[in-house]
């Protein structure tokens, strides 16, 4: 998914407030779950949230992505976890967690409600009893425009990315084009990626607890304005 930019992802996000988060995550996790030690992070990307959740919060953080340039990044950014290259529908790790945490809408890029339901029966395996589920989704149906255009851009060790996103509606999932342009001491060079999200309402998400024991709360905020559904095993 992330096999043009992964080198520069951190560059790209770095309007996310990624420190504040971290510290929200925190705050959940042990008002759920107050003994809590351990935490996994599917979807982990370069591992930022995990970095953070770790050196500012003090828990034990390991990590889980598809992607394996990802995981690379992670495994460099916050070397006293593990990190594992994974599908989060279909992982069997040998550790259990006090935590999970799903963030940035990852659980979307699983497009289908069987595999959401799938991916929310191994997040339950992997939990200890007692423990806290948090999964930020994507947007419901209709709440997403196609042809909507965004412009981000960032600077980091003397490389300047700008990406140009586009969303297009295909019933039920969301796809967003991405067209990037990136200046780096040896040139100018374009890449493009195209990512696929299925959307989601908060009936569908609910069932898809439901239907693997996990009762889960919504909160149409959460963590970035996304929502947030907190689940405790």
């Amino acid at each position: 998914m992330f096999s043009e930019s992964a080198e520069f992802y951190d560059v790209i996000y770095s309007f996310k407030d990624y420190t504040a988060e971290a510290a929200e995550v925190a705050a959940l996790v042990r008002s759920h779950s107050p003994h809590a030690r351990t935490i996994l992070d599917v979807g982990c990307g370069t591992g930022e949230h995990a970095r953070l959740l770790a050196v500012n919060h003090g828990f034990e953080v390991d990590g889980l992505d598809i992607d394996p340039a990802l995981v690379r990044i992670a495994r460099e950014k916050h070397p006293l976890g593990r990190f594992f290259v994974g599908d989060m529908s279909d992982f069997a790790l040998d550790q259990h967690y006090d935590a999970i945490v799903c963030l940035f809408s990852s659980i979307a890029y699983l497009i289908t409600r069987e595999r959401v339901q799938r991916a929310l029966a191994r997040f339950s395996h992997h939990l200890h009893r007692g423990g806290t589920l948090l999964v930020e989704p994507w947007f419901s149906p209709g709440a997403l425009s196609g042809g909507r255009v965004f412009r981000h851009t960032g600077t980091h060790h003397g490389m300047h990315v700008e990406r140009v996103s586009r969303a297009e509606i295909d019933g039920r999932i969301s796809r967003l084009h991405f067209d990037y342009r990136i200046e780096a001491p040896d040139g100018v060079r374009h890449a493009t990626e195209v990512h696929e999200l299925g959307l989601f309402t908060p009936d569908e998400m609910r069932t898809a607890f439901e239907h693997v024991g996990l009762r889960a709360e919504f909160d149409s905020v959460g963590i970035s304005g996304r929502g947030l559904w907190v689940a405790t095993v």
